[in-house]
């Protein structure tokens, strides 16, 4: 059931010199994010993994309790409300879970907006000043810039949207409003978003408020932005630095840190070559659209791991894999939602990843070409751009959210039909077998 967000109030800060680049457009305003709990859930563990110098086993750990807690502590229903369970955590558990979600809120919205690629914004200052969440990059910022997305959350009792938009005003104020115009090692910095999300813990209804760099061009009420235009000289495709920094996150989510280890292996400046066996992924269908994903294993009590060869061939492999009939309320938690990514996307990074290995780390590219996706499971509603949940009539019966990268969270994924296994060759790059 789909979750509405409805927007209590958003500024443009008048105050502020316009630092926009010529060609560069922000998209425009919408007022209400829809979105699917299957969708939030995913934006909550890619928030949680966009940390680039994070060690991975780090990272995988947050993200599975990220979800648990979720999956835990928000309710059903059309509009978003916690359990009663919230009110048993202690005041910074609370606070912790809030700033959890109010990230997860804020990749979703910036998503929706058009933004593609991310990498954490903790690179903008090597001090203790606070600095915004997020760098993102892509769709109107393509070839112009990047744009910051500081998040903020807050599940308390005296929650109003007056408070809501005071926070999201103080916060780019203090966070983003100093960034704007800065360098990193992605790209200048060019608008910013400060978001704040909050809900009452008793009570259904939430509020959700957004301070923007100010534009300096007019922008339509409605409708879908024009274009940018990239800036002359800016090398075609999407920077290495964040696209590497994207897909380190994917592919942790995905369960393939084989692909994790190279990433950080080309980043550093040190450090052993990572071991040059071939990685085995699973082709799925799931939903009419075919996806990358790692291959999975059941463990059977006091016997091998059961892996994939003889699993396929097992005919109830379906019933079997999900040892038990679980709730929808408990996929997550029991490990039977697995993150994937589109094949399409994942192959031409995985090539383009291949040809950066055999160049060894001095021979980065400046960028990727790669392709995106239209979002599925999250958008606006807003006149004529009401995309909440692009998917085929026949596909609505599949829980899943999908991101631009590609990367989607997939529920119930032994729905699927697994295709065949491929494998991504460090130096070789990706090839794939004959279907099934």
């Amino acid at each position: 059931m789909s979750k509405l967000v409805g927007l209590t109030k958003h500024t443009k800060h008048l105050h502020v010199p316009s630092p926009i680049v010529p060609n560069f457009i922000a998209p425009p305003v919408c007022t209400n994010l829809s979105f699917q709990p299957m969708a939030l859930a995913a934006a909550v563990a890619r928030t949680a993994t966009t940390w680039d110098d994070a060690p991975k086993e780090l990272l995988d750990g947050l993200q599975q309790s990220a979800l648990v807690e979720l999956e835990t502590l928000l309710e059903d229903g059309s509009t978003f409300a916690l359990r009663s369970y919230f009110e048993f955590l202690a005041d910074t558990a609370g606070s912790q879970f809030a700033a959890k979600v109010g990230t997860g809120m804020t990749h979703l919205y910036m998503e929706a907006l058009g933004y593609e690629w991310r990498a954490n914004a903790v690179c903008l200052s090597s001090s203790l000043d606070p600095h915004a969440d997020f760098i993102y990059d892509g769709g109107n910022a393509a070839g112009h810039g990047v744009v910051l997305a500081e998040a903020h959350g807050s599940f308390a009792k005296d929650v109003t949207a007056g408070k809501i938009t005071s926070a999201a005003k103080r916060k780019y104020k203090k966070q983003v409003k100093p960034y704007i115009t800065a360098t990193s090692p992605f790209g200048e910095v060019i608008h910013g978003y400060s978001i704040a999300f909050g809900s009452k813990p008793t009570a259904a209804g939430s509020f959700l408020s957004v301070s923007e760099t100010r534009i300096s061009k007019p922008r339509k009420k409605s409708g879908t932005a024009p274009p940018s235009l990239p800036e002359e000289g800016r090398p075609a495709g999407t920077p290495a630095p964040i696209v590497l920094a994207t897909h380190r996150s994917n592919f942790m989510l995905m369960g393939v840190p084989e692909v994790v280890d190279w990433i950080d292996w080309l980043r550093a400046v040190d450090g052993a070559v990572p071991e040059q066996e071939p990685v085995p992924l699973l082709r799925l269908q799931y939903a009419g659209r075919t996806y990358l994903t790692s291959v999975p294993w059941v463990q059977r009590s006091g016997l091998q791991p059961w892996w994939i060869e003889e699993f396929f061939d097992h005919p109830y492999w379906r019933r079997m894999a999900r040892h038990a009939q679980l709730p929808a309320s408990q996929r997550l938690a029991s490990g039977l939602a697995w993150f994937a990514i589109e094949e399409k996307g994942g192959a031409e990074f995985l090539n383009g990843l291949s040809a950066v290995i055999r160049g060894g780390r001095r021979q980065m590219p400046p960028s990727f070409l790669l392709p995106t996706f239209d979002p599925v499971g999250f958008g606006f509603v807003d006149g004529d751009r009401a995309v909440p949940d692009i998917r085929d009539e026949g596909d609505r019966s599949y829980d899943y959210a999908q991101f631009r990268d590609g990367l989607a969270l997939l529920g119930d994924p032994f729905r699927g039909r697994p295709r065949d296994m491929v494998l991504w060759s460090p130096e070789g790059g990706y090839r794939w077998e004959n279907e099934r």
